[in-house]
């Protein structure tokens, strides 16, 4: 999996797989530049969906956690979260990735006959402390 701290060594919420940010990038030729939701709804609502950048509106109760960057890319991609899923994930850090398989109608990858998906890990304690410090701070 991909660290999760930068170069700055600040603790990252969201990170890629190599294959995701490949993916990302022939997406981003498609259709422009992309951002993530995670709204945790059933079925496809729980998976990570990949629109074009500002085509699914945020609002007041979503969490941005990150902009991934990806070699390659001028712009970074969003990541949002819904608030009531966030509080189920907030201890964990999540690297997206992708697999074969048929995802959302409404995720830009799903005509790729591949789909977006969560990897996920619990923070450290030490990685959590940092994040609380972050926000707090």
């Amino acid at each position: 999996m991909e660290p999760v701290e930068d170069s700055a060594t600040r603790i990252q919420r969201v990170a890629l797989t190599p294959a995701a940010a490949e993916l990302l990038v022939k997406l981003t030729d498609i259709h422009g530049p992309l951002m993530f939701h995670q709204s945790g709804g059933c079925c496809d609502g729980s998976a990570p969906m990949c629109y074009p950048d500002g085509d699914f509106k945020t609002g007041g109760s979503d969490v941005h956690l990150g902009d991934l960057r990806v070699d390659g890319l001028e712009k970074p991609i969003g990541f949002w979260m819904s608030g009531s899923q966030f509080e189920y994930w907030k201890h964990t850090h999540l690297t997206v990735d992708v697999v074969k398989g048929r995802g959302s109608g409404f995720s830009v990858e799903a005509p790729e006959g591949v789909r977006f998906l969560i990897r996920s890990r619990l923070f450290t304690d030490q990685e959590y402390e940092a994040l609380e410090e972050t926000s707090t701070g």
